[in-house]
Parts: structure tokens; C-alpha cells; sequence
């Protein structure tokens, strides 16, 4: 009956004290709300140690070259070499967390020669089973060779480790303009759906790394993915729920449905926002793998001259809700200066054009050393002629026959000739 009393010497007022001091200590060792639910509720958060990561290149003596035709006895017919057997799921080849080098690069000769299977254009496809997945990276790029080879060195061996079949494409863009990523990932996004028939394509800036393999780069069935969701820059957290930059995957339908990316945000920042908006407005959704998987390191480095944070992102934002079904691939332009099957990658140099709203004068479309003038011609529509409703973008193969090839591209196919692969060196608008 004494703890119907009002005395503070009670033993239930004592006991709720007590209760209540161990629960605020209980709530905050535990990082707040979320890990007490952690604890209170079961979860299916794989577990990883990243404390002891392997090296990136572990497994890669197990991919060797396909096995031998059969042998033709001359008693039946010519023999015939036996169909791959798909690869597994998941690839046995996988070891989870890797370590990640972020200082002195090999050169880009030392990495070809430490991954053999890579053929020109920076394409591979498992030599011992037949893939399931089959994926484009595309990197915008502009003046990063150090970044460029870093995540080259680190990007290969992990993805031969899934056992997909995929290519690398870096975007340079020309001239000293402002950066416009965005603009970027369209044009490298047509230009390898121009190659093959794509059926992921992964949209990656080239300062961040995985850590952990079983974050495959591949593509969800119904909506876009994003993939870098656990940073070291924001202390493996995701920022704020619709984050959409960094690392990201479409299919191409996916890719088409939003009506690919916007072609006006100039400078630093706002355009990942716009991206996720159109992921909403096409009526889709953003997928992630769980948090345990998705950790990226992030190469840090400083600001770059005409990569200045862009003054209108929120301007632009704004209008994202009336824009998005006419600036997008519908209505992309630029000019394919180049097109160079390096070993490691496919070189794509392309004039997107200058900043509207920048005076000429503070950054001049100068002609670089090493680089090709700027074509005097104006600009091509690459996208070709846009829809007749705005409410639904062209489809892939449309847009894929309007695309114009530079005009050594005419008479070749650059994919197929020895001579182009020859002749790298000595080409303007290549990375070096």
C-alpha cells in the first residue's frame, strides 16, 4: 500500500527513479531510437568485417581462359564447343570487405598488366561461364588522371570478382566551360547503348571506391538503385532519404521512363536532387542495398576551378516538377569529338557546349594543348527529333539510330579495328 503514498521516500517513486535513469542511459548507449530497435527487433542486416578487408585482387587467379573445343576425330560431324554454363549466384569468387589504396596509383600499364582479361575499351565478360548481368559504367571525367587511375586499379578486379559482363566509359568533357555532370551521364549513357544492349547501366563518379564486393553492379528489375549509401565522407550514414548521388544503376527502360537526366545544371550540386525528383514524378522508386553492404570510401581532394558550387541549383530544383519531361535525353546535344578504345576504358571526348549563364570571358573556350579545336560547325542534336508528346520520352532504339558518329566514324567501326587501337597514342583528347 505504500506506493499509493505522495512521499518521495515511496518504494515505487524510488523504483520509478531508478527505471526512468536507467532507460535515458539505456536509449543514448545504444545511438538513440534506432539502435534500441535494433536490439528490441530481430534483424536481416548482413554483418561484415571491415576491419579485416581482403586485397582487392584476391580470387583473381581462379578466372582463367574457357575451356578447349572438343577435338575433331574425323569419324562425325566437325566438332562443336559446348555452351557456357551460367555463372552462380552469387559468385563464388566473392570475399566481401576489400581494402581500398587511396594513395600512389600504378600507372595505367602496371593495372592493364595486372588484369590480362581486360580487352580494349575496358571490357570483359567471364571467360569460364556465361554471365547474367550485363552492365556499363559511366564515369563523367574531367581533368582527375590520378582519381581516374586509382579507381581503375580498384574497379576492375572487383567487378571480374561478380562474374558480370561489363565495360568502363569515361566522359571527358572538352574545353574549360563549367563541369556539368549531369549533361555527362546522358551522353555516356547514349553512347553505350549505342555499343550493346545494355541491360544495366551504372552512373559513378570516379572519386569514390567500394569496400565490399557483395554490393554487385547490377541492376533492380522495376526501379532505380542507389548504391553508395553508406560514405566514409558522411560517416557510413545515408545523408537524408532521397539522396541520389554518388553511385547509381538504371536499366534503360528505367533510364527512358524519367526521361534520362537534366542538361542545365552547370557547377557543383543540385542535379542528383533533380534525378531523384524524376525517379518520384515517373512514378518510381529508390531502391538501396542494406547499409552493412553499400560502404564506399571517397578519394577526398579540392574543389576544382569551373566545377564551382552552381549559384541556380535551387532555382532549378523549383521547376523540376514542370521541366523534367523536356530537358532530358529528348532533348540532348553535343559533339562526339572522339571515340579511343583505351586498354582499361573507352575514351568518349565530347563538347557539351558552354554555360549560358557564364561570361565568356571568365572561362574562354580556349583550344588546350593536346586537344582539338572546338567544331565551327553548330552543335548537333544528338538525341534526334523529340516526341511528339512530351509525356513519353523516345525509346532506346531511336534514339540510339539519330546519334551522329564523328566522321572518321563513318567508314569504321572503332569497336572492330586493330588500327584504332594502334593509333590511341597519337589522337588528340585522350587521357594520359
Amino acid at each position: 500500500m505504500a506506493c499509493y503514498g505522495r512521499s518521495l521516500d515511496s518504494p515505487c517513486t524510488l523504483a520509478l527513479l531508478v527505471g526512468f535513469q536507467f532507460a535515458f542511459v539505456l536509449y543514448f548507449s545504444l545511438g538513440g531510437f534506432r539502435g534500441l530497435v535494433s536490439v528490441l527487433v530481430h534483424t536481416t542486416e548482413p554483418e561484415f568485417d571491415y576491419s579485416r578487408p581482403h586485397d582487392v585482387y584476391t580470387n583473381l587467379s581462379h578466372l582463367g581462359p574457357p575451356p578447349p573445343p572438343p577435338r575433331n576425330t574425323g569419324t562425325g560431324p566437325p566438332g562443336t564447343t559446348p555452351p557456357l554454363k551460367e555463372c552462380q549466384l552469387p559468385s563464388p569468387l566473392l570475399v566481401g570487405p576489400v581494402s581500398v589504396h587511396l594513395s600512389a596509383p600504378l600507372s595505367l600499364e602496371e593495372i592493364r598488366r595486372r588484369n590480362p582479361l581486360v580487352s580494349p575499351g575496358g571490357h570483359y565478360s567471364p571467360p569460364d561461364c556465361e554471365p547474367r548481368h550485363h552492365t556499363a559504367i559511366v564515369v563523367p571525367y574531367r581533368n582527375r588522371q590520378t582519381h581516374l587511375r586509382t579507381l581503375l586499379y580498384h574497379l576492375h578486379p572487383f567487378l571480374q570478382r561478380q562474374q558480370i559482363h561489363y565495360s568502363i566509359y569515361i566522359v571527358q568533357q572538352w574545353g574549360n566551360s563549367t563541369f556539368n555532370r549531369a549533361k555527362l551521364l546522358n551522353v555516356g549513357v547514349r553512347e553505350a547503348l549505342r555499343d550493346e544492349d545494355w541491360g544495366c547501366i551504372f552512373l559513378h563518379d570516379v572519386d569514390l571506391l567500394p569496400e565490399n564486393d557483395h554490393n554487385t553492379y547490377t541492376c533492380h528489375k522495376q526501379f532505380p538503385t542507389h548504391l553508395s549509401v553508406a560514405m566514409d565522407k558522411f560517416r557510413y550514414r545515408l545523408p537524408y532519404p532521397q539522396y541520389f548521388g554518388g553511385v547509381s544503376a538504371v536499366t534503360p527502360d528505367q533510364y527512358m521512363k524519367m526521361n534520362g537526366f537534366p542538361n542545365h545544371y552547370w557547377g557543383w550540386g543540385g542535379e542528383d536532387d533533380d534525378i531523384a525528383a524524376r525517379v518520384r514524378l515517373s512514378g518510381m522508386k529508390i531502391v538501396r542495398p542494406p547499409v552493412a553492404i553499400g560502404h564506399y570510401k571517397m578519394i577526398k581532394h579540392k574543389g576544382d576551378r569551373g566545377n564551382e558550387q552552381n549559384p541556380r541549383r535551387f532555382d532549378l530544383l523549383k521547376r523540376t516538377r514542370l521541366n523534367w519531361r523536356s530537358d532530358g535525353i529528348n532533348s540532348l546535344t553535343y559533339d562526339l569529338l572522339s571515340r579511343e578504345l583505351e586498354p582499361l576504358y573507352t575514351n568518349l571526348t565530347v563538347n557539351i557546349g558552354e554555360d549560358p549563364h557564364l561570361p565568356l570571358l571568365k572561362f574562354p573556350n580556349q583550344r588546350r594543348p593536346g586537344r582539338p579545336p572546338a567544331p565551327k560547325a553548330a552543335t548537333r542534336k544528338a538525341a534526334g527529333t523529340p516526341p511528339k508528346s512530351p509525356d513519353k520520352p523516345p525509346d532506346v532504339g531511336t534514339l540510339a539510330a539519330n546519334v551522329t558518329r564523328p566522321a572518321e566514324e563513318e567508314t569504321r567501326d572503332p569497336t572492330h579495328s586493330a588500327a584504332a587501337n594502334q593509333t590511341t597514342q597519337a589522337k588528340p583528347g585522350v587521357i594520359k
